[in-house]
């Protein structure tokens, strides 16, 4: 079984430590504001992604 289209993963000092696929974006958008919330300190980056496209569609923190 494939995975849904919008991942998003955290990485913790450069290794993927989390990941989640949602297949509603909405849904994703909202899953990534909490990880954030959560999860977003130094050394940590969150990023959400667009499957189907390729398209990074969001990152944590922005960049400079």
């Amino acid at each position: 079984m494939r995975p849904a289209r919008y991942h998003l993963t955290l990485h913790l000092d450069g290794q993927p430590t989390m990941h989640g696929w949602w297949a509603d974006e909405s849904v994703a958008r909202r899953k990534f504001a909490s990880w954030v919330g959560a999860y977003g300190r130094d050394r940590a980056r969150l990023t959400l992604t667009d499957e189907e496209t390729g398209a990074l569609l969001t990152e944590w923190p922005a960049p400079a």
